[in-house]
């Protein structure tokens, strides 16, 4: 056997030298976004003409489970053996693998879901730097460079329709490539895979994992508008998809539709470069609008303590982080009192602030407000205005904590108070510094 030497990635290309016909790509991600003159972060490479053993016998290390997948000994980057597949029941899951010397390279672009990902550049024209401007180093049987150039996302063949993360995939890729339209045979195919049945075995950890990347796309919303077309986020997002259609009132939201608010929401959290947990509060904070009765309409009455119990069951149902859980779950419950808090006195603000948990939070109370902004902005055309309520509720917590609650609840208790009596002396000393700080003697920093 050959040896392997040389630095995958960034680093460059590996050189091999092998006395068998091994053949190695960079596919992929890496060939789609060097083509658009993106940075490359990680790099895909496959194998051809090998087996286990031959990987092995070159000193990769062997770490797949459900494939043949090897990390390079030096760079430690992924390596996987050329590989078919063949559905053998529903969901992800559900395929047989088959690897073999025998497999080309077009048989493993072949797999793929999207022609701009089926692309292959023979490793020594894949060096860092280099162009691909060589036309037999460049593996393209199913037209992704003209998908690139046309701004189309199409899926590769038919076997598509066998693998249901493909409809997230092709939906977080539109809100990642925002120019890009979904092919109308694409869209067609991901219509009828909804109507099959196939997107009803998404499993829970796949449909967060493209959830939250696509969330953290610079458009979005564009990810839920491709769900919503297919029939996808009925299936996936339930509580989300029938807010469309539910009217507002019009002096309020001006947009009136409530799914076009939460769209109008979450991209102005893109434009604020909002972190996710702040973007799953928006998308989350007002799911109790869709259970308002038909009779309330257009007033929404009480949707805060439905938006938090439907979220809830949300995260339960995706496993979402808790931490995003949390935060959504105080936006919901407490935006509309944040967005009237200048009408609030003393005691009123120190309760908005402990339901808010802000004294032990103060960095989570942050992403609330930054929430609530996005929330407020997110109305046609209130995108550029200004939101002095986040500023003024973190000048009221730098207030209630500028109270020196050791030294009082010290006092307290050698005066002979106890349990409750102490905590409601720290709560009279924060009210008189918030009362203080509203009269304008008391400047707190924000």
């Amino acid at each position: 056997m050959g040896t392997l030497s040389g630095q995958g990635g960034a680093a460059g290309a590996p050189h091999c030298s092998y006395t068998c016909p091994m053949q190695i790509y960079m596919v992929g991600g890496a060939v789609r976004d060097r083509l658009l003159g993106l940075p490359v972060q990680d790099h895909d490479w496959v194998v051809v003409g090998a087996t286990p053993e031959d990987m092995v016998a070159r000193g990769f290390v062997p770490v797949g489970r459900d494939f043949p997948v090897f990390l390079h000994p030096s760079s430690h980057e992924e390596y996987a053996l050329a590989r078919t597949e063949r559905k053998s029941g529903r969901g992800y899951k559900g395929f047989t693998v088959f690897t073999s010397p025998e497999v080309r390279i077009e048989d493993d672009l072949a797999r793929r879901d999207l022609t701009i990902n089926a692309i292959a550049v023979r490793a020594g024209q894949a060096s860092a730097g280099a162009k691909f401007d060589h036309e037999d180093g460049v593996i393209d049987p199913f037209g992704g460079r003209r998908d690139l150039q046309a701004r189309v996302l199409r899926h590769v063949t038919d076997a598509f329709r066998e693998d249901p993360v493909r409809i997230l995939r092709v939906a977080r890729f539109a809100a990642r490539f925002h120019d890009f339209s979904v092919a109308p045979e694409t869209r067609a195919l991901m219509r009828q895979m909804v109507a099959e049945g196939e997107a009803d075995h998404l499993v829970p950890e796949r449909v967060w994992q493209e959830l939250a990347r696509g969330l953290m796309e610079s458009q979005p919303a564009r990810m839920f508008e491709v769900l919503r077309d297919c029939g996808a986020l009925a299936v996936v997002l339930p509580e989300l998809d029938r807010l469309w259609g539910v009217p507002q009132t019009a002096s309020h939201h001006p947009e009136i539709d409530t799914g076009v608010h939460v769209m109008l929401v979450l991209q102005m959290a893109a434009r604020l470069q909002a972190p996710l947990a702040v973007r799953w509060a928006c998308l989350m904070h007002d799911l109790g609008k869709g259970e308002t009765p038909a009779d309330l309409l257009p007033r929404h009455l009480g949707h805060e303590q439905r938006s938090a119990r439907l979220l809830r069951g949300v995260g339960q149902r995706l496993r979402v982080p808790t931490d995003c859980t949390e935060l959504a779950e105080v936006v919901a419950r407490e935006h509309g009192h944040i967005h009237r808090s200048a009408e609030l006195g003393a005691a009123a603000l120190l309760r908005l602030l402990q339901r808010c948990d802000a004294l032990r939070k103060p960095e989570r109370f942050a992403q609330v407000l930054l929430a609530c902004e996005c929330d407020a902005r997110g109305r046609l055309g209130f995108e550029h205005s200004a939101y002095p309520q986040r500023a003024r509720l973190q000048a009221a917590l730098g207030a209630a904590q500028s109270v020196a609650t050791a030294g009082l609840a010290q006092a307290a208790q050698a005066a002979g108070a106890r349990g409750a009596d102490i905590g409601q002396a720290v709560a009279q000393a924060r009210t008189r510094a918030l009362q203080a700080w509203l009269d304008g003697s008391a400047p707190a920093a924000v």
